[in-house]
């Protein structure tokens, strides 16, 4: 009987993963969402919960864009006049207008020549790094990046492969001496803008000052790859992410549309030249389908509402209430770490207390994430809030009475 003798194995592994505190369980289900109402934001009922309404603190959505008329309006012209699948990848039959109009808006939204949609940020930068990796490469990255990073360089098979302590400069440094004195040919410096457990941004005007000075040694350049998923529309004055914020541009800059953008999908930007390169070359682009025409088409309302009025007061009011949960939390004497971005980690640096909070929060009507090892190192277990411009004050100081409820019973 096929399986017959590995399901045992892989029922083994799942209870091993329970018995860790390391299985994610059930995955709860939306089956609706209740439009915000007086000094509420949106709230969400659950299947199984009944007619419960819960606030959302774990969702990426950073300027609540999602049920933006806006862009409900885009997708919905753009599902009429193409349909709802693009049918095909892009180079054989998938590019529609929306997929062009989008990529030029992206490019020019973060002032480069070109710019690349993929089905996700993940499959971005996976068919980023692989392509630009030969034996005669060299890749250095913040021991703190995302798995997709993570991942990418297994695919990549570099040369060598360096990982530098977390925002550690002088590490990086030595990095790169190291990967000049080998002789390698070319270098990929990669980090996160926004490292998404913590919500602490890198210093790119440091590590992109870095980058120049060792350019030199390789004869087909240093480079700074940046993927900025969690940045990108919800951080800098004007939503432009971490580079806006440090002031810095790196070489290759990685988003997503599928965070603060509402919709779905990933992209890269960069000189027009690599991203051709990229075209030819990233198997993620080449084998696999784009976002449908009609998501493209919401992509380009959220980044023209970005830019409007209406989007920079949603970033000014996002910045607000960050500001007022982050001060609430430490006010409270928990702990997190130190940020602007609207990602505030509550550190208890306890497995166990984390689930027990989880579940409290959740008897209380408020969704949020426990983030244990492997995603965190062990004793940075932490629930992950994520502010949204879609809560109100009035959400905010719900879930930080909650917060001091529990503190109370100790």
């Amino acid at each position: 009987m096929p399986l017959d003798r590995l399901t045992p194995v892989l029922q083994q592994a799942i209870e091993d993963l329970e018995a860790q505190g390391r299985r994610k369980g059930h995955e709860p289900v939306v089956t609706e969402v209740v439009p915000a109402q007086g000094e509420r934001g949106p709230r969400y009922r659950l299947l199984g919960h009944g007619e419960k309404l819960f606030i959302r603190m774990n969702s990426n959505s950073y300027l609540g864009l999602a049920q933006h008329p806006a862009l409900k309006k885009a997708e919905e012209e753009g599902i009429e006049r193409f349909g709802v699948g693009p049918g095909a990848v892009r180079f054989i039959s998938g590019t529609y207008g929306p997929h062009v109009e989008l990529e030029g808006r992206l490019a020019r939204f973060h002032a480069r020549e070109a710019a690349m949609i993929f089905s996700s940020a993940y499959a971005t930068i996976l068919s980023v790094v692989v392509p630009l990796v030969t034996p005669e490469t060299v890749l250095i990255s913040d021991e703190l990046n995302h798995n997709c990073i993570i991942n990418a360089i297994r695919l990549a098979r570099p040369r060598e492969k360096y990982v530098y302590k977390h925002l550690n400069l002088a590490d990086l440094e030595a990095a790169l001496h190291q990967a000049a004195a080998m002789g390698a040919r070319r270098a990929l410096v990669i980090t996160d803008g926004i490292f998404s457990m913590r919500g602490s941004h890198a210093p790119l005007s440091e590590i992109a000052l870095l980058v120049r000075k060792y350019d030199h040694h390789f004869p087909e350049n240093a480079l700074l790859v940046v993927d900025d998923s969690h940045g990108v529309g919800a951080f800098g004055a004007t939503g432009r992410g971490t580079e806006e914020y440090t002031q810095a541009q790196a070489d290759i800059l990685v988003g997503t549309l599928g965070k603060a953008f509402g919709v779905n999908g990933g992209y890269v930007v960069g000189p027009s030249a690599l991203i051709a390169y990229f075209r030819e070359t990233s198997p993620m682009y080449i084998y696999s389908n784009p976002i449908t025409p009609g998501e493209a088409a919401a992509a380009g309302a959220a980044l023209e509402l970005l830019e409007s009025p209406e989007g920079q007061t949603r970033l000014a009011h996002l910045r607000a209430m960050t500001r007022r949960f982050r001060e609430g939390v430490l006010q409270l004497g928990y702990e997190s770490f130190p940020g602007d971005h609207p990602v505030v980690p509550l550190v208890l640096r306890d497995g166990e207390r984390t689930g027990q909070l989880v579940r409290f929060l959740r008897e209380e009507g408020i969704l949020a994430t426990a983030i244990v090892y492997p995603v965190v190192p062990k004793g940075e277990e932490s629930i992950r809030f994520q502010v949204s411009a879609e809560h109100t004050q009035a959400d905010i100081d719900q879930v930080l009475r909650v917060l001091e409820r529990f503190k109370a019973l100790g």
